[in-house]
């Protein structure tokens, strides 16, 4: 593509191969100074792998990478941030247990007579925090705050190390519209000063809201670089899915009618100090309710709750009709619930373990740890789920960690499916994966639930909660402010409800 300048960072005829798996085959990029350029396509087109490529984590089996007129070989993060190359994750990878301040100066402490400057270290720390207009306590652990403000940290973590390349990864994924609009102010400015900028998402509006150029990846290969001005939504999404972009599906069309369903649980005036009113939430056989709300409205909150993560200050639940007291999640899974929580990372895969021993872990815990599951009936529950839910893997035993975020989200689907949940709770279960496997997830969900299963689902996308919920019950400040049918609710007056208007 014709552009008035040499790239700042190219590659090219990048290879790279795991296990059998052809992750990258021939891929290419080219970022310019001043741009923000997007890398779009479905889980396991290959962009994560480009990135660590890019960034160290992986070494290449062929290609070339040229910075600045130089060829460049990085064998780690430090070296590639060395060169001036700095990266922000989709999951948060800083110490939870260290204060917010220690996380930006991770290996670089200020120093006073040999001392570490800690009155030095938050005053930068805050100067840092304010170009994101993030306002914190920095002495305080980052574990404190939630998972939008340490995704915030991260980024001027980022910002502090002088890069003339700034990558990241899916770093929206867990912010607020408005957070989101202060992150395109900054990247904005660093635009103006030059910085070549590598967005990777999968928000089609924030991809037009921010980007130059977009390159488009599908099935480990770059199958095209565009300016953004000149490539459609349409052809955008026929570009990463490789076939004419599918129509949207409503629920509505098979859904079963659930309103005279039995009801399965019946939460009555449950609260928490700090983080839920009192609430009162009723959930039928067979229905898919959506908690619909801004970031920190209480819907995460609502289902730790439900599920014995947290203990209850105040309320009750109801299973069936009978009062069931959760001390913990064991509780909750021995009647019938599961919970895939939004922090796939932290709260959801073991990263190490393989395929097999990931799905399993649930059904393990219910059945407790004396009654062990065969290694024989392991293995076919694994090759049954990943045939089922179509996981792409080189194995049942491959570790879980070299699988693509969608696939990953599939395999912890199949881990709470497997203990044949009555209730299944899935928290943002398309966060941070491709239009394609959001639509191979939702369709499947649904599938369940009109066999009978019912489910809890929170997407902070909301499109999605329109289009797949049977009822939506909407929080605001961390109270119930409406519950509303199927069809009584558009993109319009969701908003209004949300903001507290007339819907």
């Amino acid at each position: 593509m014709e552009h008035p300048a040499a790239p700042l960072l190219a590659l090219a005829g990048i290879d790279k191969q795991f296990t059998g798996v052809k992750a990258l085959i021939g891929a290419g990029l080219n970022l310019y100074a001043g741009e923000v350029h997007t890398l779009m396509g479905q889980n396991g087109a290959g962009k994560s792998t480009l990135i660590k490529v890019l960034t160290g984590v992986y070494t290449p089996d062929s290609g070339s990478i040229v910075f600045d007129g130089a060829a460049i070989s990085p064998r780690s993060t430090q070296e590639a941030q060395a060169i001036g190359i700095s990266t922000v994750y989709q999951e948060v990878n800083l110490c939870p247990n260290l204060s917010v301040a220690e996380n930006l100066f991770i290996g670089s402490y200020p120093r006073r007579f040999g001392l570490v400057d800690w009155r030095a270290m938050a005053r930068q720390a805050r100067a840092l925090l304010a170009q994101l207009q993030v306002d914190i306590d920095v002495t305080a652990p980052l574990g404190r705050y939630p998972l939008a403000i340490q995704q915030m940290v991260a980024i001027a973590r980022a910002l502090r190390i002088s890069a003339r390349v700034l990558i990241l990864d899916e770093p929206t994924s867990s912010l607020d519209e408005a957070e989101v609009q202060l992150l395109f102010g900054v990247l904005r400015r660093l635009r103006e000063q030059g910085m070549a900028i590598l967005f990777v998402t999968h928000f089609l509006e924030q991809t037009y809201a921010i980007s130059d150029r977009i390159t488009v990846m599908r099935n480990g290969e770059r199958e095209g670089e565009y300016l953004c001005k000149d490539l459609s939504r349409i052809d955008l999404v026929n570009k990463m899915v490789g076939v004419a972009a599918p129509q949207a599906e409503s629920a509505a069309a098979h859904a079963a009618d659930v309103a005279e369903q039995p009801v399965l649980l019946h939460a009555r005036g449950i609260a928490r100090k700090g983080a839920l009113a009192p609430l009162d939430l009723t959930i039928r056989q067979g229905e898919m309710l959506g908690l619909c709300g801004l970031l920190g409205s209480g819907r995460t909150e609502t289902a730790r709750l439900l599920f014995g993560a947290d203990k209850l200050d105040a309320g009750a639940i109801d299973i069936h009709g009978r009062a069931q007291a959760f001390g913990a999640p064991r509780d909750a899974i021995a009647q019938g619930i599961g919970f895939c929580s939004e922090d796939r990372k932290h709260e959801g895969a073991i990263l190490e373990l393989s395929v097999r021993e990931n799905l399993i872990l649930a059904l393990q815990a219910k059945r407790g740890m004396l009654r062990a599951i065969p290694l024989r009936r392991q293995q076919a529950m694994a090759a049954d789920y990943v045939a089922w839910l179509g996981i792409k893997s080189a194995g049942i035993d491959t570790p879980i960690g070299l699988l693509s975020g969608g696939n990953q989200q599939k395999v912890l689907l199949a881990r709470w499916l497997a203990t044949e949940p009555a209730l299944l709770i899935l928290d943002e279960p398309t966060r941070g994966i491709d239009v394609q496997a959001k639509k191979e997830i939702m369709t499947f969900v649904s599938g369940l639930c009109r066999k009978g299963m019912a489910v809890l689902f929170i997407s902070s996308e909301l499109p999605e909660v329109l289009a797949w919920s049977d009822r939506m019950l909407v929080l605001r400040d961390r109270k119930a402010c409406g519950s509303y049918r199927r069809g009584e609710l558009d993109e319009t007056t969701v908003l209004q409800a949300i903001a507290g208007q007339a819907a």
